[in-house]
């Protein structure tokens, strides 16, 4: 297990070290004026920009993906359920290939044990199940619109896999993963997760029922997200942090009021063909950077979209990120290294990196206090 550690881990220092941006300090609105020639006066678009597998986030935020897999029968340990996974990289591999990836899994695809430090991952899933585990003893299995909010602060372990539970059918699998960075004095508190149930989180409802949004965090009109964990920057509502995502029916409009002035706010245009924005045409597959202080008119056409909002007041520190760390110094990375290869982050007390669940295990989290959540499948 020991090899298995190290080998992993520099794959995914590797891998994200080549994903991961360096965010903005301060509000990209004020780079994005210099570049923008548009009369700001009457047009919230700042800066329009194609989406790639990782998306480009503004400061509270640091790395976004929505990851999209079209997953085969599981066969009996959980895994693809195909002849063979000749031609695949196991152990990193992002190429999509007949529809899905099995990313660092060798038989169950996901992300086997690794550490975090200095930041949380928000992981919204929107189809499938997640399979938590972590060095603090903590465990879960969430999906079908479920959120896990985890603060590695001051450093854990954990994998996420994506157990094929389903024999006799396909398994769809659709997440967004949300890194938010912590401010340097909450980048050392103790590692924590929250799940926001599906059946928590609220959905507000407009147009006669064409615009359906889901409040992650944050609040519209009265909507107000469930709390997020307590060391979290969004656990302040003065930073505004804000995740939103939105589903528009054919014929859907809707107008986002202003977030306030100095506040991030970025729209993903993950899903569709036919949106505007601000009487502007949107392209598929493209993020828009807004002005903070405008409100947001959106006007559908004839088929469904779907876009993701995130928004927050920047925290604007400096950011300095290797792999799965993300600090304010060149020393604090080095010092989170030392201490990971000293301490483990409290070693991994399950059988396996790519711990999965029993097949028939419902939705649950085990928390490292021994509080136990059990939800109705």
């Amino acid at each position: 297990m020991k090899q298995q550690r190290r080998s992993f881990l520099g794959k995914i220092i590797a891998g994200t070290t080549a994903l991961v941006a360096i965010p903005l300090f301060g509000s990209y609105s004020k780079r994005a004026l210099k570049d923008n020639k548009k009369d700001m006066k009457n047009n919230p678009i700042l800066k329009t920009t194609a989406l790639g597998f990782q998306w480009e986030t503004a400061d509270p935020f640091l790395f976004c993906v929505h990851h999209e897999d079209k997953y085969p029968k599981g066969n009996e340990l959980m895994g693809p359920k195909t002849s063979s996974l000749k031609g695949r990289h196991l152990g990193q591999d992002f190429i999509l290939k007949d529809g899905w990836r099995m990313y660092h899994g060798q038989e169950v695809p996901g992300f086997p044990g690794h550490p975090h430090r200095g930041f949380e991952t928000i992981t919204v899933v929107r189809k499938g199940v997640v399979d938590h585990a972590d060095s603090m003893g903590g465990a879960g299995r969430y999906g079908n619109g479920d959120v896990q909010w985890m603060t590695a602060g001051k450093g854990i372990q954990h994998s996420e896999m994506f157990p094929l539970v389903h024999a006799d059918k396909e398994n769809h699998m659709e997440l967004f993963q949300i890194w938010l960075n912590l401010p340097k004095k909450s980048k050392m508190v103790d590692p924590h997760f929250k799940m926001l149930w599906k059946d928590a989180i609220p959905v507000l409802t407009l147009n006669e029922d064409k615009i359906t949004i889901e409040v992650i965090a944050g609040k519209i009109n009265e909507q107000v997200a469930p709390s997020p964990p307590p060391n979290s920057w969004a656990a302040d509502e003065l930073n505004s942090v804000g995740i939103f995502n939105i589903k528009l029916e054919a014929g859907g409009t809707f107008e986002l009021t202003p977030a306030g002035e100095g506040i991030n706010r970025t729209v993903y245009y993950y899903e569709g063909n036919n949106l505007k924005l601000a009487d502007e045409e949107v392209a598929h597959y493209h993020s828009v950077n807004v002005d903070p202080t405008h409100s947001l008119k959106f006007v559908n056409g004839k088929e469904v979209s779907k876009i993701l909002i995130l928004q927050g007041k920047p925290i604007d520190e400096p950011v300095v990120q290797h792999g799965p760390f993300v600090m304010n110094t060149r020393e604090e990375i080095q010092q989170a290294f030392n201490d990971y290869n000293s301490t483990h982050f409290g070693g991994w007390p399950w059988e396996s990196y790519a711990q999965v669940h029993d097949r028939d295990k419902g939705r649950f989290a085990l928390h490292a206090d021994g509080t136990e959540e059990i939800k109705k499948s």
